[in-house]
């Protein structure tokens, strides 16, 4: 049996081609904004919703400020101001 590895019969489907936007990083635009293991409404935005730390190329901080952020993360864990691990329900 033999099959044709040439065009198909079906019609070919053009993929749309994903734009995503440049990330950056907020501490580098804008200055004001410091990294500060206290402000924890600020750490939340870079823990995932099981508790892990947001890599930075998800979250687009730079390498510098990357490392600044997983000190201060680790830092909030240790005196119990963010959670090692969040909870996560199993669905029944």
């Amino acid at each position: 049996m033999a099959f044709s590895r040439g065009k198909s019969d079906r019609p070919q489907r053009r993929r749309r081609a994903f734009v995503s936007r440049k990330k950056y990083c907020r501490f580098c635009a804008d200055s004001s904004i410091k990294i500060d293991y206290k402000d924890v409404r600020l750490l939340r935005y870079y823990i995932s919703e099981k508790g892990k730390i947001v890599p930075k190329r998800i979250s687009g901080t730079c390498s510098s400020h990357q490392r600044e952020l997983t000190t201060a993360i680790k830092r909030a864990r240790n005196i119990a101001l963010l959670p090692f691990a969040q909870m996560v329900s199993k669905p029944m």
